[in-house]
């Protein structure tokens, strides 16, 4: 991977975001994250953080249901359009985008910013999605309609025009240059978009098998050498409930503590991430903050901190 970052300026964009989901509470997820002390953390390893603020979401009540298998679809694009000029600039300022959010529908807007940042600058895109979910419905496939199963699926290209074209392109990453890590629950249906795009899995039954250390240093082989610029897609819920369970959609038989530490700290020592986002804290159905308290030493973990 060309374009390795050294100790950027990171620039944390808040993206207050429940519009994707079905379950309320993780728009309060950028202020839970900030006051788990995400920016000390980051600030204590040596990077000068700049917090941007959060992007001014409309909130649900404002607004109508008009299309049930695309829900508050105009809202989801206006204001993914918004964070990814938002990201863009960043990564043109020569900054470390840290997206936080929010649900995660987020990424339509982050990964677009960052294809058209590397559109921009002849650059090729990667992707690492951590989720106990693939986020590969479309709307003729999304059981509920909710925009947060779709996001991976629409950055490949698959899926409604809306959400694929954002920015006016498709696709803004290619399939063999991604990686969704840690999936337990898929739908039957997203099965078959999996398979139509070509997407590299590796789900709780192959990191059971293989062990984490293994599957992350698969794919650090496989990507990293291709892309020039790599992106990291956080959702809470890819950590076992036993662990946090301030997460929008819990599933069982997920990444324990060390087994994310793990993931995290191989990224660090890869050198290769060239940007980040967390999605669904939700401080509703948290106790005490910990399940943010828990993200926000992640993503130091992805920079750099160790546990041991």
């Amino acid at each position: 991977m060309k374009g390795q970052l050294s100790k950027p300026v990171v620039e944390l964009i808040g993206f207050p975001m429940d519009l994707g989901a079905g379950r309320r509470g993780v728009d309060m997820g950028p202020s839970a994250l900030r006051i788990a002390g995400l920016a000390e953390k980051l600030e204590a390893l040596g990077y000068a953080v700049r917090d941007t603020g959060d992007i001014p979401v409309r909130i649900r009540e404002e607004q109508q249901v008009n299309i049930p298998n695309l829900k508050y679809v105009a809202e989801v694009v206006r204001t993914s359009e918004i964070l990814a000029g938002r990201v863009r600039r960043s990564l043109e300022d020569g900054c470390f985008p840290l997206v936080i959010g929010g649900d995660h529908s987020m990424a339509l807007g982050s990964i677009a910013g960052i294809a058209d940042y590397c559109r921009a600058n002849e650059l090729t895109p990667g992707v690492i999605w951590l989720d106990a979910h693939a986020d590969m419905n479309t709307d003729e496939t999304s059981p509920s309609g909710n925009i947060h199963g779709m996001p991976l699926a629409a950055s490949l290209g698959l899926g409604n025009e809306r959400l694929t074209h954002l920015l006016g392109f498709a696709p803004k990453v290619l399939p063999e240059n991604c990686a969704l890590l840690g999936a337990r629950q898929i739908d039957g249906q997203e099965r078959e978009n999996i398979r139509r795009a070509g997407l590299p899995v590796y789900t709780m039954a192959d990191i059971d098998r293989k062990g984490i250390g293994t599957v992350i240093d698969r794919i650090l082989a496989d990507i990293p050498p291709r892309v020039d610029h790599l992106h990291v897609s956080f959702d809470l819920d890819c950590i076992d409930p036993g662990v946090v369970y301030g997460v929008g959609t819990p599933v069982p038989g997920g990444l324990t503590f060390r087994e994310a530490h793990l993931v995290m700290e191989t990224l660090a020592e890869c050198g290769c991430m060239a940007s980040f986002e967390v999605a669904e804290v939700n401080p509703i159905l948290d106790h005490k903050n910990k399940s943010a308290e828990f993200a926000a030493q992640i993503v130091a973990s992805s920079l750099g901190l160790r546990i041991l």
